[in-house]
């Protein structure tokens, strides 16, 4: 199976390096000296990783046969793949592989059914699963503790409590104004 680890940003300097934004939670084992990734797309690669180094907070990397700038700005947008075990599981026990969320069954904590995961969105703050509702529509679900409660991967369902108006419509309007302000209006 395949997974994304990266996408290969900016060259670095002039010596071939590159700049890039790494997918995977486990950078260490994935991103390491000698990993052999393939590529998207697949002209640009297999990419064999040379060196690797955090510079500002910034994965840094070179590959064998990149030796200078204009080789690193060719790389620019290729997403970096690793070929891994479908039974392998993360380190930690409330982690997970995009794979083995793709088309879990979504329902609330009541069993109310709400869709199935068709896609997961990686953003900056969050992740977010992209649910396919059975009426075609799609509704976006932010993958945090409070929200996404239980997975369960042998029933092959992800358990929300969503809060009011993530699902529905039945979201609680608030207003700062003073009710006593309006009576003042009128």
């Amino acid at each position: 199976m395949q997974l994304v680890v990266a996408r290969i940003g900016r060259a670095h300097g002039i010596k071939g390096e590159v700049t890039v934004e790494v997918r995977t939670d486990e950078p260490e084992l994935r991103l390491a000296p000698g990993a052999v990734l393939a590529t998207e797309p697949a002209s640009t690669g297999p990419l064999t990783i040379e060196t690797g180094r955090v510079h500002s907070g910034r994965l840094i990397l070179r590959f064998e046969g990149v030796s200078d700038r204009t080789g690193a700005e060719a790389l620019r947008n290729t997403l970096l793949i690793a070929e891994i075990d479908p039974e392998e599981l993360p380190e930690e026990e409330d982690e997970y592989y995009d794979h083995q969320l793709m088309d879990l069954d979504v329902v609330t904590k009541d069993g109310e059914e709400v869709g199935r995961i068709t896609e997961i969105s990686h953003l900056p703050s969050q992740d977010l699963f992209i649910v396919e509702r059975p009426d075609g529509s799609e509704v976006m679900i932010p993958f945090v503790e409070s929200i996404v409660t239980e997975i369960d991967l042998e029933e092959q369902r992800a358990v929300i409590d969503p809060p009011p108006g993530l699902i529905d419509d039945q979201a609680e309007i608030v207003s700062s104004k003073d009710d006593s302000s309006e009576d003042a209006d009128a």
